[in-house]
């Protein structure tokens, strides 16, 4: 089974909840989501630093990332997430073409 982290921007949320559940169930991947702050909490310059780190450490544990990239829109973060999954040798998978609704 192979571990994907999903990357896409907070603006596909539900979309990235929605995804993952799917690559689960019906793909067969494990996997790594980053940390949906779904109750809008304010968080300070230090915890959106630990969370950042957290999502690159989960990139390095993963096998291959899974980029949500709904209507082609790759965010500043998500575009740094990819060079870094590269970096580390890690597949690049495009939901775009995965084909999954």
């Amino acid at each position: 089974m192979k571990t994907v982290t999903i990357c896409g921007s907070m603006k596909f949320e539900k979309e990235m909840q929605r995804i993952a559940f799917l690559l689960e169930t019906k793909y067969e991947l494990n996997v790594l989501q980053c940390v949906y702050n779904t109750d809008n909490l304010e968080i300070s310059e230090k915890e959106s630093s630990f969370l950042e780190n957290a999502h690159f450490r989960k990139i390095e544990l993963s096998d291959a990332i899974y980029v949500v990239d709904i209507e082609g829109y790759i965010g500043n973060q998500v575009s740094k997430e990819i060079e870094f999954a590269k970096s580390k040798g890690k597949e690049i998978i495009l939901h775009s073409e995965y084909g999954i609704e």
